[in-house]
């Protein structure tokens, strides 16, 4: 007997294949209602195919003449096209769950859209909180919803903390495995390539999120979303880089006890505990073998090898508009080194100067928001030098 239907954003990306493969574990626990993809049509109709997903979308598709050559040829009984879509068949669809696992700012409106009708999300999308906070909160407050963490670090927060109120909480640490260029000498970073920044040591991710992990903004997009989720100012909430990424995040009591919870690095298992909550269920997804762990260490963050992190906290704790302003700029930074018109050390610069020039707007609407993502973003990306 299936449990509950899931709505899947972002079906073909590195969480939806994870949470595919948790899914095909787990039957009959799940049903997968709805799937969406930006682009990668083949692998949304043998998704469809597999598992009997009736409603599809793809919000990249803009070519008339091909979304209907796609309509011919998808096994699903309704395929849709573009963001609007999206978020009509969120509103109006009978699921019980949603995991946004949208990659960067597009994820942000399904995010909302699901929480309105006070449906359970499994948010697997930093930017959503980092860039709405506020609109986020205020939507679980009155209808009720509730966010299952997927990253690995939130959820690892969210099972250490139990129903432990926040009075008794004194520091959340979020652990980061510091990427590829955690032992790189800083003089060689002028000289890093894409193929080396998108070498993860120890994760398969996107190429977003990889990049995200060699600047280390990843990781203070984590400290944001933290704020948001479990409802801590910022000066109790630490990162600290822990290289094997066994420990995925701890919490600290004011009794000075510190939780953690462990696991080799796989995210079906993060993602098996949102879709399952409050419950667990048996699975041989994850295996970790204690007398297998390399000792398990901890280093500081280093300002000089990783300033996008320290900015990203400033910009945290300032709030307002400018955390949409710093990940936009951020994202437009990415595609500009991947289109090799800058380097890697000057995605710093780019993202520092969009911050510095742009005025803070205090609790900015959603209009406001996606207008500033749009030309932030654009506005760097269509740049013809820099």
């Amino acid at each position: 007997m299936v449990s509950k239907k899931i709505a899947l954003l972002g079906a073909t990306g590195s969480i939806g294949s994870s949470t595919i493969d948790v899914v095909r574990e787990q039957n009959p626990h799940y049903a997968i209602a709805l799937a969406s993809a930006h682009t990668d049509f083949k692998k949304l109709f043998e998704l469809a195919q597999e598992f009997r997903i009736p409603y599809l979308v793809l919000t990249g598709i803009g070519e008339d003449g091909l979304r209907e050559r796609l309509r011919n040829d998808c096994p699903a009984p309704h395929l849709y096209f573009g963001e609007d879509e999206l978020i009509r068949l969120l509103s109006d669809l009978d699921y019980d769950i949603a995991l946004n696992a949208i990659t960067g700012s597009a994820g942000l409106r399904s995010t909302l859209s699901v929480l309105e009708r006070g449906i359970d999300l499994a948010l697997a999308n930093k930017e959503s909180l980092v860039m709405s906070g506020h609109l986020v909160q205020a939507l679980i407050a009155q209808h009720g919803s509730r966010i299952l963490p997927v990253d690995s670090e939130h959820s690892a927060i969210f099972q250490a903390i139990g129903q432990h109120p926040g009075s008794e909480l004194r520091t959340l640490h979020i652990t980061a495995s510091g990427g590829p260029f955690r032992s790189l000498p800083i003089e060689n970073f002028a000289q890093i390539t894409k193929e080396q920044a998108l070498k993860h040591p120890n994760w398969d991710m996107g190429t977003k999120v990889t990049l995200d992990s060699a600047t280390m903004f990843n990781k203070a997009l984590e400290v944001m979303e933290a704020h948001w989720l479990f409802g801590m100012p910022f000066d109790q909430i630490s990162a600290v880089i822990h290289p094997q990424s066994v420990i995925h995040s701890m919490v600290e009591f004011v009794d000075g006890s510190i939780l953690a919870q462990m696991s080799n690095p796989d995210m079906k298992l993060p993602i098996l505990y949102a879709l399952s909550y409050p419950h667990r269920y048996p699975s041989q997804a994850v295996q970790t073998d204690l007398l297998k762990l390399s000792p398990l260490t901890f280093l500081p963050i280093d300002p000089a090898r990783f300033p996008m992190f320290y900015l990203g906290i400033e910009v945290g704790r300032r709030g307002g508009i400018l955390p949409t302003v710093m990940n936009a700029a951020n994202e437009a930074a990415l595609l500009l080194f991947m289109q090799d018109r800058i380097r890697f050390v000057d995605i710093f610069r780019v993202v520092a100067e969009a911050v510095e020039k742009t005025a803070n707007i205090a609790n900015p609407d959603l209009e406001t928001i996606l207008q500033v993502n749009r030309n932030i973003y654009h506005g760097l990306s269509a740049k013809p030098s820099f």
